[in-house]
């Protein structure tokens, strides 16, 4: 059997969420039965995004921090400097035999991140019915590292992806219930006690991606 082909990986460095945004649908629109996967690393200016079901009253105060309303699943969300930000632009149809449903995407997607913080000695772990990832044990016991979601169109064409906190300001967090729950802690590697580079973390995340998107 032919092995996949691995997404091609694009480095679109710090832009604007709008930019992306629309650079996702624009892609996805365009695409077609031929064109390859593509996985977006990206690092955004502040900016809190609500999901296609999120109660805008779940951001608190927005302290001038644009709020963008976006078309995937979830609720409101923050992204900002010092998160690791990867946009799957992927085609679920794609592998005959092996097509990859959405349920099993994010099982993957949460996988990459876990096998990400394990890397660095750090536990994370899913929570049923709360999409992301979460601290395992210890003082963060709980608390919430990664966020994810997704859109994925009738096609089976994928967009949006997954983001892990590695060195950020954590406020803005608390000026919104993250993912629609009221106090929920969130964290970030630093916090935890792992200094490393943002490049580093967020090719290590690319390729945990890629190794279980492929597999």
């Amino acid at each position: 059997m032919t092995p996949p082909m691995k997404p091609t990986l694009v480095q679109r460095g710090v832009e604007p969420y709008e930019t992306s945004f629309a650079a996702m649908r624009a892609f996805t629109d365009a695409r077609t039965a031929a064109t390859p996967d593509e996985l977006w690393i990206v690092e955004h200016p502040p900016v809190f995004t609500l999901g296609l079901g999120a109660d805008p009253s779940h951001v608190l105060d927005a302290h001038g921090i644009p709020v963008v309303q976006t078309d995937r699943g979830g609720e409101v969300t923050y992204h900002g400097p010092g998160q690791a930000v990867v946009y799957l632009m992927m085609d679920l149809k794609r592998k005959p035999g092996a097509r990859l449903y959405a349920r099993e995407f994010v099982h993957k997607i949460e996988q990459s991140v876990i096998d990400t913080l394990r890397a660095y000695n750090l536990e994370g772990e899913r929570k049923a019915g709360a999409p992301g990832i979460y601290m395992r044990g210890g003082k963060w016991e709980g608390a919430k590292i990664a966020a994810l979601g997704l859109k994925v169109r009738g096609n089976g064409c994928t967009y949006h992806g997954v983001s892990l906190n590695v060195g950020m300001d954590l406020s803005p967090f608390s000026w919104i219930n993250p993912c629609g729950y009221e106090g929920l802690a969130t964290v970030d590697m630093r916090t935890v006690g792992v200094e490393a580079p943002l490049q580093d973390v967020q090719s290590a995340l690319a390729a945990n991606l890629i190794d279980l998107l492929t597999a």
